[in-house]
């Protein structure tokens, strides 16, 4: 993914979209948008920095799991299964991004009256007591793919994040497609990693505002 920070308005649509669209619980986001300032009096700009799970190609999550429960998918999407996790929370310790949360259940309810429908739907696929974190949309790039969709191309194989950027602020491909839009964009434009003398290869590029 690459994310466009001149573009970025800071409106939180990609926030409310992942929120929706994945059933995420209330306290935990999988996406975020942090502002800040830059500049002095009087010429002070704001600007936005969006954050999710970077999907490290060397993902120090990953090695500190001791059950196997996060694992790396051959497309480089890192994941977890939650049948395996147990909620050791050794991997958010590990993450250098802050991109994993652990799912309580003080926290299952957006209001006092019960789940609401999409709550139903959504909560199957989460398990009390585990870490969760941005996927990617990984279900909605598997479910195109099986229709021969292109993700980052066609809207129903692409992250919602992406998706719903009233901007154009995101932009997701191949990385191992020289001719994909997300490559051109990194050489074009002096993209950056965050934190790359980390050592964990993120595979979210920033182009600068």
């Amino acid at each position: 993914m690459v994310i466009d920070l001149k573009k970025c308005s800071g409106c939180m649509t990609c926030v409310a979209a992942c929120k929706l669209g994945n059933a995420v619980p209330p306290g935990i986001y999988f996406t975020k948008v942090f502002d800040y300032e830059v500049g002095e009096y009087p010429n002070v700009r704001r600007r936005y920095l969006p954050v999710l799970c970077f999907h490290c190609e060397d993902p120090p999550c990953r090695e500190v799991c001791p059950t196997g429960a996060t694992y790396k998918r051959d497309d480089g999407i890192v994941l977890v299964d939650y049948s395996k996790c147990i909620g050791c929370r050794y991997c958010m310790m590990a993450c250098p991004y802050d991109a994993r949360a652990f799912y309580d259940r003080e926290r299952m309810y957006y209001y006092d009256g019960g789940l609401m429908e999409y709550e139903k739907v959504g909560y199957e696929k989460y398990q009390v007591g585990t870490v969760m974190k941005c996927t990617f949309c990984a279900e909605r790039i598997d479910e195109g793919l099986k229709k021969g969709l292109k993700p980052g191309v066609d809207p129903d194989a692409t992250p919602l994040c992406v998706i719903s950027c009233i901007c154009d602020a995101r932009v997701f491909g191949d990385l191992d497609d020289p001719n994909s839009e997300v490559n051109k964009l990194i050489k074009s434009r002096n993209a950056y990693r965050i934190h790359p003398e980390l050592g964990t290869g993120p595979s979210v590029y920033y182009l600068p505002p």
